[in-house]
């Protein structure tokens, strides 16, 4: 309680000590110029001639007449008053508060006469200083010293205390401990000296009403943790900032380690309730209250069947403010049979993982469960729905006549109405799945219910499907492009051969020799137009070996600069740090990211910057990629990225296809992203493209990460040992030391090809270097010659395609008999797509279509030099 004191006139300070330096300054100086003035009139007295001194006189006379008349009207004061007025120093006096001004000595300046009532100083020499007083109680001492030292630091402050005693003796009606508050600052005079001011206060009243107001708040909060009803309150963003303790026992939750903010609502709502929880949106500036039916979760992950009241707040602009909610939980068995099943109903309808919704006969929305209002968040919100919302406000504007045939179905009550497809009216990548039936019993509850719609979202399925559709398509244009490929190869190599045992007839100097060359030469090229087929169709013959990026790009650099040359165009490669082996072709890789880097440089005609990047992705990373297809593996990424002028959402499917292309009419086959996608995919990568018209593409490559098997003294795979034996085709031409013998020796050597321009030109190649050449045109005729041989055949040389027994079951049957049998495999497709079909012990060598005639005469020799 504030108590007001009565100001009376004896409210006037005892001690007023402020001096009057500048008063006795003007006295004494008035009085020395009087002074000064009487000396000089006797001095000069005989010199002056009355006429002068009576002027002096009448001057002096004039200028006393002025003083008087104006220390009159108050404008010149000899004794100037004090400088505070009677209202400031009244007001000051009868201040409620006690207050005394000391030096920074501690000598007593002023005190007024509250200070002197609180400490019972009758006269001037009764008055304590602070010190005094406040010296018989510790805690009040060191407040004081506290103060005192801040003062010295130039810092006001204040402290509060209390004393077993009041401050005086005789106060009357002030008997036991009393608190107070002392505060202290500096106060500047006019001189510039330094006054420190305290100002003390009884609060013994303030605080019993703090106290009391504290128990009372006590008890409430008291009442309210043990209430028989549960009750949490939230901030705006849903962080839990109370709950009381009959909310916390039913949860599980321990109040001990519970802090504001530590838990959310979602934290404690089961199922789909917080849609019917974030459902409930208030006007600006007003409040809404609901009531809920719905699960709340425990601590251990049980649920708990609760009806929740639930307010919220909403601000001036809209937005959520705090809620508060009062959560009853039914006690079992005193439920009432009815109630109870439409509470369980309320708690099914709300927790099933189907969108539902009833509609009424126009197509309006009647009512919905929580997964509904999750689903279509956005769209359709609770004050919506009450005011009967049409249904086909959830559907894409292309899909609503598909709804109205429903509902026309339904109206008819027919039983089987097909489900329909639609997109989010706003966001057109999410896709939904309607199921609509008729309702044939109407009750009285809802007479005007026509059609229950269940929904589900089938977004992940629909990507899923795109997904599919693409590889379909791309593996069917793979295998039409392997195809074409590989008779494409058997048309090449019959050229190369013919053109090479042609030019082993002509020389230089004959007019066709140029004719013949550039037949070889064009050949050549078709050959490499035949290997992007092929690596696109994941079929090319591929020589994996384990890689460090950083090294392959690092080497690849120089020749990309070479390659930008001349534009505006800058190259930036950022090095991943310690990055993981990989295991791919080297020249293919290289091929790969040549293919990119001038991709790229075409796409920025005024200039920009390549950026190559690599680094480790960890399987966590990988799995953030949100890529069904991929792996969770350790991966290594390389990217290239463009500032160019980026791909059309509209051709983004088509850019691995053959032969697309944007570029103009000779100036692209179309096949260099191909031959990328192939080269990736043959590598067992992944890669994924970025684009953004205007700003630039990306391309991520993603190849598992190669891990080093401890290397073991075994014998070596003889499907390893083919592999050496075709690598030694390339290898061994490059030694200087001698020249290679290709003569055949009468080496018997079976050819089996279907292809008869291929057969027709080996055999005469093989024959003029000195082999005994036999040919075959399938499988089945091979055994048949092999028979008739008796077996006396040093190397069989077969295509790996051909009609009635293929190259592999022809390797097999002959090594039934012949174990020792060389053999050398020639094929337009890579090794091990036709290495898997044999068995693991299987020897054989490779060489790869199209070839030439030395080539295929370095092939076979070197089969038969090796060891078997």
């Amino acid at each position: 309680m504030t108590k007001v004191r009565q100001t009376t006139d004896n409210d006037f300070p005892l001690v007023d000590r402020r001096g009057r330096s500048a008063t006795v300054l003007r006295i004494l100086l008035l009085a020395l110029v009087l002074v000064a003035a009487a000396v000089a009139f006797v001095y000069f007295k005989d010199s002056l001639e009355n006429e002068i001194v009576l002027g002096i006189l009448g001057v002096l006379a004039m200028l006393g007449i002025f003083f008087l008349v104006s220390s009159v009207i108050g404008f010149i004061e000899v004794m100037p008053q004090s400088q505070s007025d009677g209202m400031a120093r009244r007001f000051l006096s009868s201040h409620p508060d006690g207050t005394l001004i000391t030096d920074t000595k501690g000598r007593l300046v002023y005190a007024n006469a509250t200070y002197c009532q609180m400490t019972g100083a009758t006269r001037a020499t009764d008055i304590q200083s602070l010190e005094q007083l406040l010296s018989r109680d510790r805690e009040s001492t060191e407040a004081l010293y506290r103060l005192i030292n801040g003062l010295r630091e130039g810092r006001d402050g204040y402290e509060e205390f209390r004393l077993l005693k009041p401050l005086s003796q005789s106060a009357a009606g002030q008997l036991g401990p009393r608190w107070f508050r002392l505060k202290a600052r500096l106060l500047k005079e006019v001189n510039g000296q330094d006054l420190h001011v305290f100002q003390i206060a009884d609060i013994t009243a303030e605080r019993e009403d703090q106290e009391r107001f504290f128990r009372e708040l006590q008890n409430a909060i008291d009442y309210l943790d043990h209430a028989p009803a549960g009750f949490f309150s939230a901030g705006r963003k849903g962080d839990i900032v109370y709950l009381n303790a009959t909310l916390s026992e039913w949860l599980g939750i321990d109040l001990a380690q519970f802090s504001p903010g530590s838990l959310n609502v979602s934290d404690i709502v089961a199922g789909e309730g917080m849609a019917l929880i974030e459902s409930v949106q208030p006007h600006a500036g007003s409040n809404r209250t609901e009531m809920l039916d719905l699960d709340m979760r425990r601590v251990n992950g049980q649920s708990m069947p609760a009806r929740l009241v639930h307010q919220v707040t909403a601000a001036r602009d809209g937005a959520p403010g705090e809620s508060r909610t009062l959560v009853l939980m039914r006690p079992k068995g005193q439920e009432n049979a009815e109630s109870s099943s439409a509470m369980r109903f309320t708690r099914f309808f709300n927790n099933t993982p189907m969108a539902i919704a009833s509609l009424d006969g126009e197509g309006r929305i009647l009512r919905t469960n929580a997964p509904f209002l999750k689903l279509f968040s956005g769209v359709v919100s609770r004050d919506d729905i009450e005011n009967a919302v049409p249904f086909e406000t959830v559907l894409h504007d292309n899909e609503k006549a598909k709804l109205a045939h429903a509902m026309s179905a339904a109206k008819d009550r027919q039983g089987d109405i097909p489900p329909f497809d639609s997109r989010h009216p706003k966001d057109e990548a999410r896709h939904f799945r309607f199921y609509v039936n008729a309702v044939i019993d109407q009750n009285d509850e809802a007479p005007e219910e026509m059609a229950i719609v269940y929904a589900i979202e089938v977004t992940e399925q629909k990507a899923l499907e795109t997904q599919m559709a693409q590889t379909q398509k791309m593996n069917a244009v793979g295998t039409l492009a392997g195809g074409i490929a590989h008779d494409f190869n058997n048309v090449l190599t019959a050229i190369l051969l013919s053109s090479d045992h042609l030019l082993l007839q002509a020389r230089p100097a004959d007019a066709s020799f140029a004719d013949l060359m550039e037949i070889k030469r064009n050949a050549n090229r078709a050959a490499v137009l035949v290997r992007q087929l092929l690596a696109f169709s994941r079929k090319q013959t591929m020589r994996p070996a384990v890689l460090n990026l950083t090294d392959v790009i690092g080497d690849l650099r120089m020749l990309v600069d070479r390659l930008i040359s001349g534009t505006n165009v800058k190259l930036e490669v950022d090095y991943g740090r310690d990055l993981w082996p990989v295991k791919t072709d080297l020249s293919q890789f290289e091929q790969v990211m040549i293919n990119l880097c001038v991709n790229a440089r075409d796409a920025m005609p005024d200039g920009g910057k390549i950026k190559v990047t690599t680094r480790n992705l960890l399987a966590s990373d990988v799995a953030a990629f949100g890529k069904s297809e991929l792996p969770a593996e350790d991966m290594v990424m390389v990217e290239v990225a463009d500032t160019g002028t980026g791909i059309p959402p509209e051709i983004m499917d088509k850019i691995f296809e053959p032969f697309f292309t944007t570029k103009e009419v000779g100036k692209g086959t179309g096949l260099g992203l191909s031959m990328v996608y192939g080269i990736v995919k043959q590598s067992g990568g992944f890669i994924y493209p970025e684009s953004e018209v205007g700003k630039g593409t990306a391309f991520r490559i993603l190849l598992p990460r190669h891990v080093v098997e401890a290397v073991q003294s075994v014998p070596v795979a003889e499907g390893a040992e083919g592999q050496q034996a075709a690598q030694a085709v390339v290898a061994k031409p490059e030694t200087k030391d001698e020249p290679l013998d290709l003569t055949g020796k009468s080496a018997v050597v079976l050819l089996v090809e279907d292809e008869e321009a291929v057969r027709r030109g080996g055999k005469r190649m093989l024959e003029t270097r000195g082999y005994t050449v036999h040919e075959a045109g399938s499988g089945t005729e091979a055994l048949e010659v092999m028979e008739e041989l008796e077996g006396k055949v040093d190397i069989v040389v077969s295509d790996v395609v051909m009609p009635e027994m293929d190259g592999p079951s022809l390797l097999r049957e002959l090594r039934k008999s012949y174990p020792d049998l060389k053999f050398i495999f020639v094929s337009g497709y890579a090794e091990d797509a036709f290495a898997k079909n044999l068995p693991a012990d299987a020897k054989f060598g490779f060489l790869p279509k199209p070839f030439s005639l030395k080539q295929l005469a370095v092939a076979v020799r070197e089969m038969l030099d090796g060891e078997n």
